[in-house]
């Protein structure tokens, strides 16, 4: 019932017409229709509200700087039945602002389409309309990863109001990880006291924490907001900075050290000790009394089983529980830990590797390798959220996902039962902090959070013209929120051919109406009209500009040399996960760079060899073989441990004329990429390149026992 009536005053400025009023929203409703007239608050309009919207109500009076004065034109907040929980009903006259919703959440998602429609500020006018909108998926999420690299208070709060702004509604808010422990524990002091902190770049501690007081406070504003956080406490893997804190939860004991890269470690929680249960079970009932969240994420990916191989204890665990192997242990962890979150009311979410060795019985699987984890979640009855990271990391550059990618995102895969498709709760776009700290979130984030707000938010045949056009005209709202956005996809790239020994070079680009220039080889800059015809090793510059502003830069050297263009056999297979530009990627001409292994110009090699032939189409001189490799232990990629070269005539009878043992330690930090050169004269017409892969991964390193890989990216021949 309606039970209270009050008055709202906006001191007002004139900013121009109504006429120019742009109705422009992300996410799109589902129904609108636009109406003549203006709707314009003022010292007079009276506000009616239903009482069980008073809290958004002062949530709008907060954000309008409003006194409560006047009676002229009125808003009303009203409460009605028959709407789902984010459903709502706004209809704008030149007389009434009305929105209809059947619970707070609904109503807030109005106001938020209002804050879209208007920024509130000086002269507000809202224009005559009538919008029916309402969720296609219940899980709209952004995970933010405030471990890799802390992230202010006040930094996180201002992501809970970006995502209101986008009808976005979980925070999931990870906060423990081998490189830091967030989150401040009572009965463990030294998980923040000693794993909060890792040795920075200068030697100096780097890190944070948040208090209780910090969480109740940022979990209010997402209260306000209609906010879900969800809050993820790694386990059993992901867990350096714990053990160093407590190091008896470990297999081995320790010591350890909070880590100061990334990757996947092998010290894990023991699965064989009690005492890591009740520890879990300890911080479980702390995190339970901070986050009224439903569910709890655990985790649970990525855990390497060789410390558990190892272990007495956790050896002695599968006896007694009658597991057969290290997996089923696993899956005895997550479901014993499982049981503890239903007694205590709340659900389990982990990542999709909980599927391995059984699922637990009511888990929640987010499925981030892909689609399947979600689907054999639904399969199996149970719910599933779909993260994968083909389209939902936006760690990942944009050569991997741009925002078009990201709004051809379906979180429903093909084949799924009406009753399999309602498992799926929706999707979230993963912001892990690796290579992104604090002051670069937002340019990852934005502008292909605002693709995934509306894939999530609206049903419907999509239109990714429309949307794009949207966005030219939400930056403006973006530059008013602080928001310092990057790019939709990548502004430059090249698309090159090779043929009749001449390369054909494309400079590309999929952002509208940039004007593009360039240089070959330092010389004088000119404008790019058509494609470059190269016959040579050549260095191209390029830039960019957009309304006249830069818009980015791109710089590529073609490589021309004896194989250029050449067929190449394989007789071992790389893997599909990375197959870079397939048969065409170790004779294009076009080399990778040393710092990233996902710029689409390396070959993935998992548990194999590389051997292959390249054809050079006739008997000839080679004064020089080179092929170049990739080391980043940290991603199981290390360098070949020999390579050998062997030239033939007729492509059956092989000779070896090169053999090189790898040199370099495979504990070499960093990324970086080596090449193995011979310089030595000979003839032939097939040259065989044979890599061998490093194998199974040593005791040293962190994922001890599993497969190495092999990355390479060209083979050169003069």
């Amino acid at each position: 019932m309606r039970s209270l009536v009050f008055f709202l005053s906006v001191f007002l400025f004139s900013c121009g017409s109504p006429e120019n009023i742009e109705v422009n929203l992300i996410p799109k409703p589902q129904k609108i229709e636009l109406k003549q007239g203006v709707f314009q608050l003022s010292k007079q309009t009276n506000w009616q509200v239903d009482s069980v919207f008073l809290a958004e109500s002062s949530y709008l009076q907060n954000i309008t700087q409003a006194k409560l004065l006047g009676d002229d034109n009125t808003v009303q907040f009203s409460q009605v039945q028959g709407l789902s929980k984010e459903e709502y009903k706004l209809s704008v006259s030149s007389k009434t602002l009305k929105i209809e919703a059947s619970s707070a959440a609904g109503l807030m998602r109005g106001i938020q389409t209002l804050r879209q429609l208007s920024d509130l500020k000086g002269d507000i006018r809202i224009p005559a309309l009538e919008i029916h909108d309402y969720p296609k998926f219940e899980w709209r999420g952004l995970l933010l990863d405030c471990c890799r690299h802390f992230m202010d208070k006040e930094f996180v709060m201002r992501y809970i109001d970006l995502l209101a702004y986008h009808k976005m509604n979980v925070l999931h808010w990870h906060l423990t990880e081998d490189q830091a422990w967030r989150l401040a524990i009572d009965q463990y002091p030294k998980l923040t006291s000693v794993g909060a902190w890792r040795k920075g770049k200068d030697g100096q501690p780097y890190g944070g924490f948040y208090t209780k007081e910090d969480v109740k406070e940022i979990l209010a504003y997402a209260k306000e907001r209609h906010v879900e956080v969800v809050p993820e406490i790694e386990m059993p893997g992901h867990a350096q900075a714990a053990l160093a804190a407590y190091p008896e939860l470990s297999c081995t004991g320790g010591p350890f050290e909070v880590q100061i890269d990334w990757g996947v470690f092998k010290d894990i929680y023991c699965a064989g000790n009690d005492s890591v249960f009740v520890f879990i079970e300890n911080v479980l009932d702390e995190v339970m009394e901070l986050f009224p969240s439903e569910y709890i994420h655990i985790g649970g990916d990525e855990a390497p089983k060789y410390r558990w191989d190892n272990c007495a204890k956790c050896q002695q665990r599968l006896q007694d529980e009658k597991l057969h192997d290290s997996h089923e242990l696993q899956s005895y962890f997550i479901k014993r830990v499982e049981r503890y979150l239903n007694q205590n009311g709340r659900q389990l979410i982990g990542w999709d590797e909980i599927l391995e060795g059984g699922l637990a019985p009511s888990a929640t699987v987010q499925s981030w390798r892909g689609m399947q984890g979600g689907i054999d979640a639904v399969q199996s009855g149970r719910k599933a959220i779909m993260s994968p990271t083909s389209h939902c990391y936006f760690d990942y550059d944009l050569a991997a996902i741009d925002l078009e990618k990201v709004y051809s995102f379906n979180p429903i895969p093909d084949g799924l039962t009406t009753e399999e498709e309602a498992l799926i709760l929706g999707g979230e776009c993963n912001m892990w902090s690796e290579r992104a700290p604090q002051e670069t979130v937002d340019s990852k984030v934005f502008p292909r959070m605002l693709a995934l707000s509306e894939v999530l938010w609206t049903s419907g045949k999509k239109d990714y013209s429309s949307f794009y056009n949207r966005v030219q005209n939400h930056y403006k709202k973006l530059d008013d929120l602080g928001v310092n956005y990057g790019y939709e996809s990548i502004p430059i790239y090249s698309e090159v051919s090779y043929a009749n020994q001449e390369f054909k070079f494309e400079l590309k680009s999929s952002t509208p109406n940039l004007y593009i220039e360039y240089n070959l080889n330092d010389g004088a800059w000119q404008e790019y009209t058509k494609v470059i015809n190269l016959k040579e090793t050549t260095q191209i510059k390029a830039r960019a500009l957009k309304n006249d502003k830069p818009y980015g830069k791109f710089e590529q050297t073609v490589h021309h040399n004896k194989s250029t263009g050449r067929k190449v056999k394989y007789l071992t297979n790389y893997n599909s996960s990375f197959p870079a530009k397939r048969e065409l990627t170790l004779t294009d001409g076009l080399l990778g760079s040393g710092t990233n292994f996902r710029d689409g110009y390396w070959q993935g090699y998992s548990q194999e060899n590389m051997e292959v032939v390249i054809d050079l189409g006739e008997i000839q001189e080679i004064k020089n073989i080179e092929s170049s490799y990739y080391q980043y232990n940290l991603s199981w990629i290390m360098l070949p441990t020999d390579v050998t070269y062997f030239v033939s005539d007729d492509g059956v009878n092989f000779k070896e004329v090169y053999h090189k043992r790898n040199d370099i330690s495979p504990k070499k930090e960093g990324q970086f990429k080596h090449s193995f050169v011979m310089e030595a004269s000979c003839k032939g017409r097939y040259v065989k390149v044979l890599a061998l892969n490093y194998g199974t991964l040593p005791d040293w390193h962190p994922a001890a026992g599993a497969p190495s890989w092999l990355f390479v990216d060209e083979v050169m021949i003069l």
